[in-house]
């Protein structure tokens, strides 16, 4: 059964970090890209960094380069967005998602977690 588990989100204060992770299961890890997606309420969903599998190539969005880091670690079947200085405009349900090539755009994501909150408020 394919799965993907998101972790790490929670409640943190302007600029301050957090790292999520995403937990791959029921699939090689290594043969897929992994993307990770936001949805702020009443916002549709957006993409925020991609990691594809054949070379590493990493991709953000504009309004997180700088900011985030998305790394993984194929033996431990687990795909990371490190995220520092966040900004309360980063509040919101963050998805990680597996496809076949990277892409900031939500086609083509084939499986995807249930998602993790992060709130960034004072």
């Amino acid at each position: 059964q394919v799965q993907l588990v998101e972790s790490g989100g929670g409640l943190v204060q302007p600029g301050g970090s957090l790292r999520l992770s995403c937990a791959a299961s029921g699939f090689y890890l290594d043969d897929y890209a992994i993307g990770w997606f936001r949805q702020a309420p009443g916002k549709e969903r957006e993409g925020v960094s991609c990691i594809s599998n054949s070379d590493g190539s990493t991709y953000y969005a504009d309004s997180v380069k700088g900011r985030f880091t998305i790394s993984r670690d194929n033996a431990k079947t687990t795909v990371y967005l490190q995220m520092s200085n966040l900004q309360p405009d980063d509040t919101a349900v963050y998805y990680c998602a597996a496809s076949i090539w990277c892409g900031l755009g939500i086609a083509g994501y084939d499986y995807w977690g249930q998602g993790t909150q992060v709130t960034v408020s004072s």
